[in-house]
C-alpha cells in the first residue's frame, strides 16, 4: 500500500528512469513517469538514493543488452546501500530487453523486483503496490494485454521544451529477419486519431510548437478517424496541422512498403510537415533485401524517392544500412555503396549486423567475418560522412526558419532547429523560446549551423522557397 502523508497527500518519492534506444522509449519513459506522479514520485537526475529506478531498454543489438546488465550491477551496490541505511529501493526493467529477456533478468540479477514489456507500463502503479505489498516479491509482466494501454495512460503529460514525441501506432508485422521487434512490441496497432489528436492539442496548449510522430512502422498508421473512416499518416497529419501552435510535424520510423501517395501528396501540400524524412532501406543488393524479408527492392527504393522529390523538391532524407548481414559478399556491398551514391544522404545509421536470439538470421550459417564487418563499415560510413558534410554546407548562405527551442551555453546566444533537424545557434534573448525565426545561415562549424536572425514569422513551417512553390 502506497505511504501517505497525515493530510491523505500520498508521500513525496524520488524516481530515475535511464532510457536506452529510440525515441518510442523516451515517450514511453514520460509516460511511466506521468503515470507514478499521482504516487507521489519526482523525477531526480541520478540513481544514487533513489527510491525507484526503470532502466528502459533496448533489444535492437547485442551491446545494448549488455549495457543493461552492467547498470544493473552497479544498481545493486545502490540498493544495498539503501537498505543498509533502512530504506528501500525498487529496482525495475521495462521496455524491449524486459518482453524478450525476462527470465534471463530474474536469474542473472534477482535483486530486480519488476520486469515489464513496452505494453504493460500503463500497469506500474498496480505492479508497484504488489512490489511493495509483497516483499520478496519478483513480478515479471510480459504479455500482450488485450486492451489499449493509451486508454489507462493519465491524459495529461508534462513536457519541457518546444518540441515533443507522441506516439501513434506500435508493433511490426513484418518480420524482417534480423529484427526482434515484432516479438518484443507485438502487432502493427495505430491509436484513433481523436485520442491522438487530443492529446496533440493538449500538447500544444502546454506551448508545444513541434511535434514528432512516433511509430515502429509509423507510416503504416491506420487508426479510425473521427468520421469512422479508416486515415492514413497523410491524412492525420494534415489534421494536426490544422491544431493552433503546431508550426512542424514529422515522423518517424518509416518502412519503404508503407509510403503511400497520400503521404507524399502530405508532404507537397501540408507546409508544417517537415522537408526531412528518415526511409531506412538496409542495403542496396536485392538479393539481401530478399534475404532481410524487406520485400522491395533497391530500385522500388528509388522510384520512392524520386516521386518525394518530384512532390517535394528540397526534401533531404536519411536512412539506417546493415553490413555484413549473413551471405552479403563484396558484390551485394558494392550495391549498397552505389545506392547510397546515387541518392545522396543527408545522414544515416550504420550498423555491423548483430544477430538477435530469436531471429531467422541468426541460424544462418553464413555469417561474416568480424573483421570483414569492420572494414566494410568503415567504408560506408566515411561515404555517408562525406555525404552528411555536403549537406550541411550547402545551407550555408541560405535562408531557413529556425524554431528557437533553448538557450545557448554562450550568453546572449539561443539554439533552435533548422528544418533539417541542424542545430542552429543564433544571437538573442530567451523570450524567443519558441519561435520561429527567419535566419540567413552565416557559417557551418562541425555539425552545428551558425546564423543571423532576420526577422520572425509565426507560420514559417517550411522554407521560403517551398511556400512559394505551393502557394
Amino acid at each position: 500500500m502506497t505511504d501517505r502523508r497525515t493530510d491523505g497527500a500520498p508521500r513525496s518519492r524520488t524516481l530515475f528512469i535511464k532510457t536506452y534506444g529510440c525515441q518510442m522509449n523516451v515517450y514511453d519513459s514520460e509516460r511511466m513517469r506521468d503515470a507514478l506522479a499521482p504516487l507521489g514520485f519526482r523525477a531526480v537526475d541520478a540513481p544514487d538514493g533513489a527510491d525507484m529506478v526503470i532502466l528502459n531498454t533496448c533489444h535492437i543489438r547485442e551491446k545494448a543488452s549488455e549495457k543493461v546488465f552492467s547498470e544493473l550491477g552497479r544498481l545493486r551496490a545502490l540498493k544495498a546501500q539503501k537498505e543498509e541505511a533502512g530504506g528501500r529501493m525498487i529496482v525495475a526493467v521495462a521496455g524491449c530487453t524486459a518482453q524478450a529477456e525476462g527470465e534471463e533478468i530474474q536469474r542473472r540479477m534477482p535483486m530486480v523486483d519488476l520486469v515489464f514489456g513496452p505494453q504493460s507500463y500503463h500497469r506500474l502503479p498496480e505492479m508497484l503496490a504488489r512490489a511493495e505489498r509483497e516483499t520478496g516479491a519478483k513480478l515479471v509482466e510480459t504479455d500482450f494485454p488485450v486492451e489499449d494501454k493509451f486508454d489507462h495512460l493519465p491524459e495529461e503529460r508534462r513536457v519541457d521544451g518546444v518540441a515533443a514525441f507522441l506516439t501513434v501506432q506500435e508493433g511490426c508485422d513484418k518480420f524482417c529477419t534480423f529484427c526482434v521487434v515484432p516479438y518484443t512490441r507485438g502487432a502493427e496497432a495505430s491509436r484513433p486519431a481523436a485520442s491522438v489528436l487530443a492529446e496533440a492539442r493538449r500538447l500544444a496548449a502546454q506551448g508545444v510548437r513541434e511535434l514528432t510522430l512516433l511509430g515502429q512502422n509509423v507510416n503504416a498508421y491506420h487508426g479510425t478517424g473521427p468520421d469512422g473512416r479508416e486515415w492514413g499518416l497523410g491524412r492525420l497529419a494534415r489534421a494536426i496541422a490544422e491544431i493552433e501552435g503546431i508550426a512542424r510535424i514529422r515522423y518517424t520510423t518509416s518502412h519503404p512498403r508503407d509510403l503511400d501517395e497520400d503521404l507524399i501528396a502530405a508532404h507537397r501540400d501540408v507546409p508544417q510537415l517537415m522537408p526531412y524524412l528518415h526511409l531506412p532501406v538496409q542495403s542496396g543488393s536485392d538479393r539481401i533485401l530478399a534475404a532481410m524479408n524487406r520485400k522491395h527492392t533497391a530500385d522500388d527504393y528509388r522510384r520512392l524517392v524520386e516521386r518525394l522529390r518530384a512532390a517535394r523538391p528540397d526534401i533531404a532524407l536519411t536512412s539506417d544500412f546493415i553490413v555484413g548481414f549473413p551471405g552479403e559478399t563484396d558484390a551485394d556491398y558494392a550495391e549498397t555503396l552505389k545506392l547510397v551514391d546515387e541518392i545522396g544522404y543527408a545522414g544515416a545509421f550504420s550498423f555491423k549486423y548483430s544477430p538477435r536470439p530469436g531471429t531467422p538470421a541468426a541460424l544462418a550459417e553464413t555469417q561474416v567475418p568480424e573483421p570483414v564487418m569492420d572494414e566494410r563499415l568503415a567504408g560506408l560510413q566515411q561515404l555517408i560522412d562525406a555525404q552528411q558534410e555536403a549537406f550541411n554546407h550547402q545551407t550555408v548562405g541560405r535562408t531557413l526558419p529556425v524554431l528557437v527551442e533553448k538557450p545557448g551555453r554562450k550568453p546572449g546566444q539561443m539554439v533552435g532547429r533548422s528544418p533539417y533537424l541542424q542545430p542552429v545557434h543564433i544571437d538573442g534573448d530567451p523570450d524567443l523560446v519558441g519561435r520561429l525565426i527567419a535566419c540567413r545561415i552565416d557559417a557551418l562549424r562541425r555539425y552545428s549551423l551558425f546564423a543571423t536572425p532576420l526577422d520572425a514569422s509565426p507560420e514559417a513551417g517550411a522554407p521560403a522557397e517551398h511556400r512559394r512553390n505551393v502557394a
